[in-house]
């Protein structure tokens, strides 16, 4: 070889920062496939997150959000507003409204039709939550639930927004809110992935918005900590067979010899994806065996199965990624999300609405129920709520039986419960129109700061630095609500 090739490549910045790097990427391996780093003895062979961490004693050992895609109206669900039935059609005013941007949607409309909600609302449990009359099985659980009314949020169109809500930036890029807890706290199940996500189409709007797998990215964060999506169509996950003619002892000497070579690369050029690469190839491995079981739903009592309703036989509804997902919390599953999309209702929202309430709310209280009979509900977060909320007034026409409502980030209702939350508690208050905050609101990177706080996580302390700067999911933000732990 040429010997100024030869220096050239000795001194190659690239060269130099790769092998820099690569002492990190071995302990990223071990970390992750639990085996015993600087001569320590073999222990549990469970990873591990960051060192340190968790920085106190957790509430909760795993969550389960139930991001609800495109914006639930909170004020047909959650929040009624009885005084508005008098001003039905009436203008909103202009000391409501106080300048707040519109989308362009409707920001060319010549009035702003005050929508009273069409829909009763009860009390419910000894707490006297109020439900919307169409979440018969959620508000039986009223007593469970704490009911944010007063999150608001930045952005005001949907990609944005639900960017925002998992990463902490309107901008793409970020690490989603279960790569961070993947990264900080690592996995309890050496056999399935730290991080889940489920999606399914909501029947109230099939065509609504679209999800995008960045939503679940690692973003800057090590590859390993990508959320792992199961297909709502078709085998779950693809290519978990070994094809025709090759066995177990086949593929596990095809891994092992890929996994010579990956090493002899690592060797030359000290990168730690290609660890990370070597570490997903035995996952994979392994999700041979634990994902057929996890989907395996025949030892399911049937009255279990009947509790989640009808949909819950047919694979990737929301019904039956709910039992997916109480399946993976017994597995120890770190972080499971589902998305459910049909909720941007800008049109027809009445129909719409009673779709997706049909889709969720039964599904939502089985698998809060079938936590409980199994001891996981104390130490599993449950999180439902979408990525902003809805105006008071009618986008497009407005009649007795029909209307529709625009994107309203200022207010909106979140729900939580299971470890760490108090139980039938509403926290904060809107105005009588919906559409501002009187007191107690809470922010999204207040939330995302509740939720990593209840995992036994400082949001201010769990960082990563990338280019030149330590970033966090709540950024530079965030406050713990703690007037709802209990």
């Amino acid at each position: 070889m040429n010997p100024l090739l030869t220096l050239q490549d000795q001194l190659n910045r690239r060269i130099f920062l790769n092998r820099s790097a690569g002492g990190l990427g071995l302990a990223a391996l071990a970390s992750l496939m639990g085996s015993p780093v600087r001569g320590e003895s073999p222990t549990k062979s469970i990873p591990i997150g960051q060192p340190g961490l968790p920085h106190f004693t957790p509430k909760a050992k795993r969550v389960i959000y139930l991001f609800q895609s495109g914006a639930p109206s909170q004020m047909d669900l959650f929040d009624p507003k009885p005084k508005l039935a008098d001003r039905r059609g009436e203008d909103l005013p202009d000391s409501i409204r106080q300048g707040q941007r519109l989308t362009t949607m409707t920001s060319g409309q010549a009035k702003f039709p005050v929508a009273p909600s069409m829909f009763k609302f009860q009390q419910h449990g000894n707490s006297g939550m109020w439900f919307s009359e169409i979440m018969p099985h959620m508000s039986q659980l009223a007593d469970d639930w704490c009911q944010i009314r007063t999150l608001n949020t930045e952005a005001i169109n949907h990609d944005p927004a639900i960017t925002f809500a998992q990463t902490g930036s309107q901008l793409a890029g970020r690490p989603s809110i279960g790569s961070w807890m993947g990264y900080g706290l690592g996995s309890e199940n050496q056999d399935l992935p730290a991080y889940v996500v489920l999606t399914s189409f909501g029947s109230g709007r099939p065509d609504d918005q679209p999800l995008y797998d960045r939503l679940w990215s690692a973003g800057f964060l090590p590859s390993r900590h990508q959320g792992v999506k199961f297909r709502n169509k078709g085998d779950a996950v693809l290519y978990l067979s070994d094809p025709p003619g090759v066995d177990r002892d086949a593929r596990r000497g095809t891994l092992d010899r890929l996994k010579a070579l990956n090493g002899l690369r690592h060797q030359q050029l000290h990168d730690p994806e290609i660890q990370t690469r070597i570490a997903q190839y035995e996952m994979a491995f392994r999700m041979q065996s634990s994902v057929p079981d996890l989907l395996n739903l025949a030892n399911e009592p049937k009255h279990v199965l009947e509790s989640y309703g009808p949909d819950v036989t047919r694979p990737g509804s929301y019904a039956a990624n709910c039992l997916l997902a109480r399946r993976l919390a017994e597995r120890d599953v770190r972080f499971v999300q589902l998305f459910h999309m049909g909720w941007d209702h800008h049109g027809g929202l009445p129909n719409a609405i009673r779709g997706q309430c049909k889709d969720t709310d039964q599904a939502t209280a089985a698998l809060i129920n079938d936590l409980k009979q199994r001891d996981l509900f104390k130490d599993t977060l449950i999180v439902w709520g979408g990525e902003f909320g809805r105006t008071v007034y009618s986008q497009g026409n407005l009649s007795e039986t029909d209307y529709g409502r625009d994107h309203h980030p200022r207010c909106f209702t979140i729900l939580l419960a299971g470890a760490g939350i108090k139980g039938g508690t509403v926290w904060g208050e809107t105005d009588d129109y919906c559409y501002n905050i009187v007191r107690d609101g809470v922010h999204v990177h207040d939330l995302n700061a509740t939720i990593m706080h209840l995992l036994g996580i400082d949001h201010t302390r769990l960082t990563y630095r990338f280019q030149g700067r330590d970033f966090r999911l709540t950024d530079i933000h965030g406050d713990v609500v703690r007037g709802i732990l209990a």
